[in-house]
């Protein structure tokens, strides 16, 4: 008596019509590709190239960074986003001040939350053109300002904005520890003195040298014409 064949393992019915139904889905899932790819080289030898196994894996390569800038892209413009509306508040905030010891008393107990920092300070080299300043206003020396900007920089220039590790030489301005800060030298005009806007962050990354300077230049800005206007008589 002749045995009956025995039956090949294969898809279950509905699987397998599943797939025939349709079979994009099969070329949309990168195991069950992978999977594939490998058993048909299997079945081919070791001593045999399987040239589109190669190429679909070149292009899986191809798509995952692909995959990883598109993340990057979509991360940075969020931040972005983030950051400007961050400013803008900010901004608000400066020129809802109404003189100028409001305008100084807001800087640490309202300004720096908004801006997500620990500690904003303005430090002001000490000139008789502008007396009597809030007592929250750091009053340094003469050249105290280029000091503070050219600590650990070897070419410094006054109107840069200086992105860096928290320096040993502000550690009194911030009063508190920080580990990353950020310089905004401010130019009051020929006959006031030097001033500069510091920000200190406990984040290490959070001014970084690398980083853009956009945002901080315009908060700068619209800071020093606030300042300006506060001091008018």
């Amino acid at each position: 008596m002749t045995a009956e064949p025995k039956a090949q393992p294969g898809l279950d019915p509905e699987t397998r019509d599943r797939l025939l139904a349709d079979p994009a889905a099969v070329l949309a899932d990168r195991d069950v590709m992978r999977a594939l790819v490998a058993a048909r080289e299997a079945e081919i030898g070791d001593n045999v190239i399987d040239i589109r196994g190669r190429a679909m894996e070149a292009l899986e390569t191809r798509l995952d960074r692909l995959e990883s800038q598109h993340e990057s892209v979509i991360a940075a413009a969020y931040d972005n986003q983030s950051g400007t509306a961050v400013v803008h508040r900010a901004v608000i905030g400066l020129m809802e001040s109404a003189d100028l010891a409001d305008f100084i008393d807001s800087l640490q107990a309202e300004i720096a939350p908004l801006l997500r920092i620990e500690t904003l300070r303005l430090v002001v080299e000490d000139d008789p053109a502008i007396p009597n300043l809030p007592e929250d206003v750091v009053i340094a020396p003469e050249g105290a300002v280029g000091r503070i900007v050219a600590a650990g920089r070897r070419a410094p220039r006054g109107d840069d904005i200086v992105l860096r590790p928290a320096s040993p030489i502000t550690q009194p301005i911030h009063g508190r520890a920080v580990a990353s800060e950020a310089l905004l030298p401010l130019d009051l005009g020929a006959r006031r003195p030097r001033a500069l806007l510091v920000m200190g962050s406990a984040d290490g990354q959070r001014f970084a040298p690398a980083h853009g300077t956009d945002l901080l230049r315009f908060f700068g800005q619209v800071f020093r014409l606030v300042l300006l206007a506060r001091l008018r008589p």
